[in-house]
């Protein structure tokens, strides 16, 4: 099968590979949409950590095409969606249904060859069925689990004023989930004019560009002079994640979805808030609880299919899989305005 081969020095290929055998409890499902996740640019940028030769991608959709001898619950031509994280089902944490902490997981599209391939070889348990969802739409459910499981941990109320750093894809996502909830006022921080505007279009109720405006200062404004409920950090900026704890509320609560890619230093007055103000800080990470793999998932499904999250218009470009270098390529200069961006292995007939 081709696949996009990422070998040392971040270099991307379009190879022939060989195909992966298929155990008895796998299914080999041919990819029809594949993501590129803000964590697969990363890891472009830094340090590759799983060895060589790999194949990234893990927010993917497709259709059956093979099942192992021991699979009951997929039939051949049926459409799937991939769910990435491979759990021990051992430690205390999966025993305890809390996936997203297992001790010893493995990814699809890191440990293991991905979806950035014209086929992929799957556990059973990593598949849902999506039914007639348009494969495109199917690979955002991944990302949205990711924000529900913030949104959902963070609990917030009927009538809170709730911010959001980050508008790219997860900060969105995760604005739509806060608007079907019903919180009073969304505002959502960025140091991109782009970005903020799309915010707007998704729900957001205010907008601070905290690069060139007085970010406490409209909080305050826009917040009955108080301070924010909630702040969910999307954005994985250091200076965002010290920025939460200056703008959050008395008894307010924070939720740190974004990943950290750098120290970060609390000045003294910020660090002091957390326990003067008598803060809640809690981190999110990944998207998954029991039963497996968790509401986070089922719910993602259910509001994109019933049109409640709109993915479709966040999905901005399309690259065949002969193009994905060229896809990283664009990102990664940022050669052109997008948000979703998805490599298409195989066109539907």
């Amino acid at each position: 099968m081709f696949a996009a081969v990422l070998h040392e020095e971040h270099s991307i290929e379009f190879e022939d590979i060989h195909e992966q055998p298929l155990e008895n409890n796998e299914v080999r499902v041919k990819v029809m949409a594949a993501g590129i996740c803000g964590s697969d640019t990363h890891k472009m940028r830094t340090k590759w950590k799983y060895g060589f030769p790999a194949v990234m991608g893990h927010e993917f959709s497709g259709e059956v095409i093979e099942i192992g001898s021991k699979v009951t619950k997929f039939s051949i031509g049926e459409r799937v969606v991939g769910i990435p994280l491979l759990p021990c089902y051992e430690c205390e944490y999966c025993l305890s249904g809390e996936y997203s902490l297992c001790e010893n997981y493995k990814m699809i599209g890191s440990h293991f060859y991905g979806a950035f391939a014209e086929k992929v070889v799957v556990p059973e348990k990593n598949l849902l069925k999506i039914d007639d969802l348009s494969y495109e739409e199917a690979t955002m459910i991944e990302p949205l689990a990711v924000a529900l499981h913030g949104v959902q941990g963070i609990d917030p109320k009927l009538g809170d004023t709730v911010l959001v750093f980050g508008a790219g894809n997860i900060g969105l996502l995760t604005i739509q989930a806060l608007k079907i909830i019903g919180v009073k006022n969304i505002i959502a921080v960025d140091v991109k004019e782009g970005n903020l505007e799309e915010a707007k279009k998704y729900g957001a109720d205010f907008t601070i560009n905290s690069l060139v405006e007085d970010l406490e200062k409209l909080v305050k404004e826009y917040s009955d002079n108080s301070g924010v409920d909630i702040v969910l950090e999307c954005a994985g900026s250091a200076i965002a994640q010290e920025q939460s704890l200056r703008v959050v509320k008395k008894h307010g609560k924070i939720a740190y979805i974004g990943i950290a890619y750098e120290d970060i230093h609390l000045p003294e007055d910020s660090f002091e808030k957390i326990f003067r103000h008598e803060l809640t800080l809690k981190g999110f990470w990944n998207s998954y609880s029991a039963p497996f793999p968790g509401k986070e998932w089922t719910n993602s499904y259910n509001l994109i299919k019933q049109n409640k999250v709109n993915v479709k218009d966040m999905i901005t470009h399309r690259f065949p899989l002969n193009q994905t270098k060229e896809a990283f390529e664009m990102i990664l200069k940022q050669k052109e305005l997008h948000k979703k961006v998805l490599i298409i292995p195989n066109k539907e007939m």
